[in-house]
């Protein structure tokens, strides 16, 4: 018996030791309550011996960001994609890069391969007092604070905007009703413009970037939201038929503040939305909402990332689509990666697409990248279909009509997104267009 005690004592002692070894390895104190992911340690995925010398996904390979040549390594990390302000770092574009697989490039329109040096989108501010709005030259301190372009088309408008548009909302001011920017192209030849958006500690906005008109346009748009500030930033593409348009739109996010993104892509020729938001302190949360609506022809693309680069943030992303007509075509790719620091991060996305009739095509991308097991939680989710018939059936068992029955699903459907806008005016003016957009298909 007492040989059979020492076996099993042997036996704890082993198991207690391996697995303190393993806390050390992942620096995990003793007794740590924490869920992980079986797979993981802190230094990112690491599912067989293999891999115990491995590289970190998104850390050898992962270069500082610099204002000269490009930095990083493309189609390793996220964090490891290519950032310059030079356009020339960016190499020509072929199509074949991950980054705009989706996107034709022959209907760009010369954005990729042109001068930018047409005239920007006149911009109309009407803003409540207290609120600070600037013509500023690029040399300004606040240009570059917020992110670094990703692609050629970004960095070919960072080098061509010669004054940018400057708006702060003060420290501690709480904003009473909207900022609104009314931006109204006025030719097709390709041009750069460049906004930023400060939200300084403890204030609170909401900011609308209203495009229209009919223009050739790659924009920079900068946002940065202070400790504690609140900040919701707009963005409607009611462009004319033929427009073109490339935006990239950068956030960051300081401690303990809240900043939602809403982009609505309704009108142009060929759209092109990159938001981008990075936590740069604990605290943070931000979401980001997304509604796009397709005709026949066109093309809307919105291809987002959410940086969790520092402990205990949130985000929520959620994009929903209709497309209608022959041709019709929408691209969703939400990249979201959870640096191996991001300890505690709480994270999901979704994106929905409606077909309504036959002709587009949908492609919804969901990326998740995960370095640290050490999460409250992370999923994604991705789905495309048709109408749901047993919704239908079931109103129109009721005595409604077949094609109010239709409308009353998308607009439920979408509307999910246009109340979270929070400006009456412009959620009532959507709601018409989703209207109207919905009387084309049935007429």
């Amino acid at each position: 018996m007492s040989k059979l005690n020492d076996v099993v004592e042997n036996v704890t002692e082993k198991v207690s030791n391996a697995v303190e070894e393993v806390k050390a390895r992942i620096g995990a104190p003793s007794g740590d309550s924490r869920v992980r992911i079986d797979g993981f340690t802190e230094e990112g995925e690491n599912l067989s011996p293999l891999n115990e010398s491995s590289s970190v996904l998104g850390g050898d390979s992962s270069k500082s960001h610099s204002h000269g040549a490009g930095a990083g390594i493309p189609d390793s990390s996220r964090a490891g994609r290519l950032t310059s302000y030079n356009r020339a770092d960016f190499g020509k574009l072929t199509g074949r890069e991950e980054d705009w697989r989706f996107t034709p490039l022959k209907r760009l329109r010369g954005l990729h391969t042109a001068e930018l040096t047409g005239t920007a989108p006149e911009v109309a501010v009407v803003a409540p007092d207290g609120v600070r709005v600037e013509n500023v030259a690029r040399t300004d301190a606040r240009i570059g604070s917020a992110g670094i372009p990703e692609d050629l088309v970004a960095a070919a408008a960072w080098e061509a905007f010669t004054e940018a548009t400057a708006v702060t909302i003060p420290a501690e001011t709480v904003v009473d009703g909207s900022v609104t920017l009314t931006m109204t192209g006025a030719g097709k030849d390709p041009a750069a413009q460049h906004v930023v958006i400060t939200a300084e500690k403890f204030s609170k906005a909401v900011v609308v970037l209203d495009h229209k008109g009919s223009a050739t346009l790659s924009q920079n748009v900068e946002i940065v939201v202070e400790d504690g500030a609140e900040l919701t930033v707009v963005s409607v593409q009611d462009w004319d038929d033929d427009a073109v348009h490339a935006s990239a739109q950068y956030a960051r996010i300081g401690r303990d503040a809240k900043f939602k993104h809403v982009v609505i892509s309704l009108g142009g020729d060929l759209v092109r939305v990159t938001p981008s938001s990075k936590f740069t302190a604990t605290g943070g949360d931000v979401q980001m909402f997304g509604l796009y609506y397709a005709d026949a022809g066109q093309h809307l693309e919105q291809r987002l990332f959410v940086d969790h680069a520092v402990p205990n943030c949130k985000s929520r992303v959620m994009y929903k689509g209709a497309l209608q007509g022959r041709d019709a075509h929408t691209v969703w790719v939400g990249d979201v990666l959870i640096r191996k620091e991001a300890e505690g991060t709480d994270t999901y996305e979704v994106n929905r697409n409606l077909l309504l009739t036959d002709g587009g095509r949908a492609d919804s991308v969901p990326n998740l990248e995960i370095e640290t097991g050490l999460i409250e939680g992370a999923g994604h989710a991705s789905a495309t279909g048709r109408f749901d018939d047993e919704h239908l059936f079931y109103l129109m068992a009721r005595g409604i009509p077949e094609d109010v029955a239709r409308r009353l699903v998308v607009r439920g459907f979408l509307n999910e997104i246009i109340q979270q806008i929070k400006v009456p005016a412009l959620e009532e003016r959507l709601t018409e267009a989703v209207e109207r957009e919905l009387a084309a298909v049935e007429s």
